[in-house]
């Protein structure tokens, strides 16, 4: 192995990959909570509008994810397999696509606001405070398909550090910008939602402009956008969407589900709407560590599927799932002993916290199973095999996830319990039937690059 093979090799280690995207995770979800923090301070009614706008733009960043996760793939494998131009293609063809996608998907956000929020069955007290918020970020969604894209690129040639600096400078301005809008120190006006909009859309915008600027010196200026120029990019296009329609559709079906069950909570009323924002917000942390490690794991199996280090690749993603399972346990644990004091953190009402703590509790037994989702599903993705994951997506979301939610939830009287034991029934299987796929082993011959299996080591 050449001196430049070795230094790749170190890189791509899970621990080396996964911490930094680990931290990087942790800081998203950090800049929501951020929001949702010192909103409450302000406002419980604009943290119930606040989530649920957030909830439209959720499914909006997954028509993103489909370039974002093709050109993951495709730049991991490429470069596996030594085929350096051709990864420098995919990379400015992603990002063109997706300001385009971004560019039409803001317009529809900010145009169609208030229909949009009307599906949702929002309370008509939260319409404007929503639509407000919707329109400021939603209108700057453009921005986060750039991001999503541009760090995807960096990531799969193992700068993973990057993207972790850019987003601690993101967050940092997101705090001292909603400090200075919700609160309105030293002169500054009292903004609410609005004001966290707007510093949401800043400090995402300022770190757009970095990334790109760190994105074009890692891969030494080797962005060939003239090829964009030669010829429509048919090749590059296809591949992304053989990829990326899929594993979006797969995001999208998932995310499509969350906004009919949250229809159910909103039907439920305020306190439950409420309840349900902190409750996810404080679940985004148990299940961050297996969140990275799936990251992680899909760069370092599509490198090694590209050099056709197939067992190699089978390996580590046993290894990662079992890591991973063993952490979002430990982690769900904790947050379920120390349930009360968390929600004291966001609320003083005694019926968020009674009720937000039971959902605590039963994160103890879903957490372990989206553990399975996310790491398996990226590795059969990094792999290749795109299909099967959206085929048992679909009926199990919407079999499993909506129907039981509905059924418990509304139908039977159990109200937020009944929702997330359709959740727990839902990640179980689905992942439980991932597993058996990957141990199959039908992946194998599903790579996007030719390649021979080498010998395991």
């Amino acid at each position: 192995m050449s001196q430049r093979e070795n230094t790749t090799r170190k890189k791509l280690t899970l621990f080396a990959l996964t911490w930094p995207i680990f931290i990087e995770i942790f800081l998203h979800m950090l800049m929501g909570n951020a929001d949702t923090l010192m909103l409450s301070q302000y406002d419980d009614n604009a943290v119930a509008a606040v989530g649920v706008s957030n909830q439209l733009m959720s499914v909006i960043i997954v028509m993103f994810g489909f370039v974002a996760t093709g050109t993951t793939i495709l730049i991991a494998q490429y470069l596996g397999a030594k085929k350096d131009l051709e990864a420098s293609r995919i990379a400015v063809v992603s990002l063109v696509a997706n300001l385009a996608f971004g560019l039409i998907l803001s317009a529809v956000l900010f145009l169609l606001g208030p229909s949009l929020l009307q599906l949702m069955n929002l309370p008509p007290e939260l319409m404007d405070t929503a639509l407000m918020y919707l329109r400021i970020v939603g209108g700057f969604a453009f921005v986060q398909a750039l991001i999503m894209t541009a760090g995807a690129v960096i990531k799969s040639h193992g700068f993973t550090r990057d993207a972790m600096w850019i987003t601690l400078g993101m967050n940092v301005l997101n705090v001292i910008g909603n400090y200075l809008f919700i609160f309105g120190p030293m002169g500054f006006p009292e903004l609410g939602a609005t004001g966290v909009a707007i510093s949401t859309a800043a400090s995402r915008t300022i770190g757009l402009v970095v990334l790109m600027v760190v994105l074009y010196k890692r891969v030494n200026g080797e962005l060939p956008f003239s090829y964009l120029f030669q010829a429509f990019p048919r090749t590059e296009m296809k591949q992304l969407m053989k990829i990326g329609i899929p594993s979006a559709g797969e995001h999208l079906s998932y995310n499509m589900s969350q906004v009919v069950i949250t229809m159910f909570v909103a039907s439920m009323g305020t306190i439950e709407l409420t309840t349900r924002v902190y409750a996810i917000n404080i679940m985004m942390f148990a299940f961050l560590f297996a969140f990275a490690i799936g990251q992680g794991t899909q760069i370092i199996v599509g490198h090694l599927v590209g050099e056709g280090k197939l067992e190699e690749a089978y390996q580590r993603c046993l290894k990662s799932l079992w890591i991973g399972f063993g952490v979002s346990l430990g982690a769900a644990s904790l947050f379920a002993v120390f349930r009360e004091n968390l929600l004291s953190i966001f609320t003083d009402n005694p019926q968020i916290i009674e009720l937000g703590g039971m959902l605590l509790l039963l994160t103890i037994i879903l957490e372990p199973g989206r553990a399975f989702n996310l790491i398996v599903i990226n590795c059969l993705r990094a792999a290749g095999d795109v299909k099967y994951p959206v085929y048992i997506g679909i009926l199990s979301m919407w079999g499993v996830s909506v129907t039981i939610s509905y059924t418990a939830g509304i139908v039977l009287g159990l109200g937020l319990v009944g929702i997330w034991i359709a959740l727990i029934a839902d990640e179980w299987l689905r992942g439980l039937l991932m597993l058996r796929r990957w141990k199959k082993g039908e992946w194998k011959r599903m790579s996007f690059v030719d390649v021979k299996e080498k010998a395991h080591g």
